[in-house]
């Protein structure tokens, strides 16, 4: 998965709003809202930004938020339930 690139969906393709703990993501190509909680929402506004790998992402998350549990594997098991929700992609 290390060499797998991920990107987020097209412009205005999801809309965000936060609700206290929780992220309301609406995607429009499915109809569906999700309920994230960090750190789902802060990958998605890395992915939104452009198409990133998991190594790239973790660097940037680590820089730019507070991660309770940065580890690869944390990662990685979150890009993947981001991947079967649909709200992201691998390139």
């Amino acid at each position: 998965m290390s060499g797998t690139i991920f990107r987020g969906p097209p412009d205005g393709g999801l809309l965000i709003a936060p609700l206290d703990e929780f992220t309301a993501v609406y995607h429009r190509a499915s109809g569906i809202t999700h309920l994230l909680t960090e750190p789902a929402p802060q990958i998605l506004a890395v992915l939104c930004e452009g198409a990133s790998s998991l190594d790239v992402l973790l660097e940037r998350l680590g820089r730019d938020y507070d991660l309770d549990d940065g580890t690869r594997e944390a990662l990685a098991a979150r890009l993947e339930e981001l991947v079967e929700a649909g709200l992201i992609e691998r390139a």
